[in-house]
């Protein structure tokens, strides 16, 4: 029996490596941005080690939960989805309950990890909606569009409630993306867009001042330079001292005299842009503009809707956070604590992301098998 077991459990290993279940282009683009992660996350913590072996740990756990779930066919995570959302929903509460942070209670610590249970929403809200969405008629009708706005209202409120507006915002995208990719008509999406602007006065009034604050800092920032606008001045001069091919790697200023504030978290991209210009940066959104062409590849290549739907989410959720976090960085947009996505430090942001890819990953391994 104990022999038997021993070869199963070897079975299993042989299948988890198998290269053939592994989309090599896009985890070869994966692992060379977690290294350009690291290194600009060595140069902008003034050669921490701690922190970038802290780091490279969670990409280590990532990578192994990437491989992992990359074996779980698509009809399991598809059977596994209203629990896994109803989990990571139920942990919202738990935050709302016991939750710790430092201004605003997002993070549970259960001693042994603590982590952000809103990161797995990113993951868990694009798969809910593809699963609602799955054996239902597309595009999908005002009902339909109704229900998954409920799906997404209910994680979305309790996020931003800690609050956490940034996330709430990229969770309430990622649901999105899912009933767009499943073809819902302009019209309707331009109706629900004006409705949004409609709406936008009652949303102001009922923001926090720190986020309306953060708001109107972006409208003009030189309105409070030593203070409010302290974040966008110091990111614009950073990105703009860069020139063309920047000062070179452990020669960012900005962040070295600690003119830069959140310098390996929020605004790492402008200790990269410093260090390595306009044309690493060009080099750095191509790389990621493959990995998100990549996703949206697979998801075109998908047999089912779940699949499709789930993988196309999880590509245009990646962009957004890119846009964000460039736009945040430039001045273009609200500083919302939106990292930049494997390069800024943050445990269970990397983690989330690389199962995430480890979900597109199985949805390519899966696709020829109906498995």
């Amino acid at each position: 029996m104990i022999s038997a077991l021993g070869m199963r459990m070897r079975r299993f290993g042989l299948r988890l490596w198998r290269p053939k279940r592994l989309d090599w282009p896009l985890l070869y683009a994966l692992f060379v941005l977690a290294c350009i992660g690291l290194l600009t996350l060595y140069s902008a913590s003034d050669e921490n080690m701690r922190l970038v072996i802290s780091q490279a740990l969670r990409f280590v756990l990532g990578g192994l939960m990437l491989l992992v779930v990359s074996r779980i066919p698509p009809r399991v995570l598809q059977a596994w989805t209203p629990w896994l959302y109803a989990f990571s929903t139920f942990l919202l509460l738990v935050v709302a309950i016991i939750g710790e942070g430092r201004g605003a209670y997002r993070w549970l610590d259960l001693g042994v990890v603590r982590f952000q249970p809103s990161e797995l929403l990113k993951l868990t809200m694009p798969m809910m909606v593809a699963w609602y969405l799955h054996p239902r008629h597309h595009p999908p009708s005002w009902k339909h569009t109704l229900g998954v706005a409920v799906l997404i209202a209910i994680p979305v409120s309790l996020i931003a409630e800690q609050p956490d507006l940034g996330t709430a915002l990229l969770v309430a995208a990622a649901g999105a993306f899912a009933l767009f990719l499943a073809g819902m008509r302009w019209w309707r999406i331009l109706a629900l867009v004006a409705l949004a602007a409609l709406a936008a006065p009652v949303a102001w009034h009922f923001m926090h001042e720190y986020q309306r604050q953060r708001v109107l800092t972006m409208l003009n920032p030189e309105s409070d330079p030593l203070g409010a606008g302290w974040h966008i001045i110091q990111s614009k001069i950073a990105v703009g001292s860069g020139g063309f091919f920047g000062k070179g790697w452990q020669h960012s200023t900005q962040s070295r005299l600690d003119f830069l504030p959140e310098h390996t978290t929020d605004f790492v991209f402008a200790v990269f842009g410093e260090e390595f210009g306009l044309f690493g940066v060009l080099l750095l959104l191509c790389l990621y503009l493959f990995i998100i062409g990549r996703c949206l590849w697979l998801a075109a290549e998908a047999r089912e809707t779940y699949s499709r739907l789930l993988a196309g989410a999880i590509g245009m959720s990646f962009f957004v956070y890119v846009i964000v976090n460039g736009g945040m960085i430039t001045g273009l947009l609200p500083v919302v604590g939106v990292p930049l996505p494997l390069v800024s430090y943050g445990g269970t942001s990397a983690v989330t992301l690389l199962t995430g890819f480890g979900v597109v990953m199985s949805i390519h391994a899966h696709r020829k098998t109906h498995e």
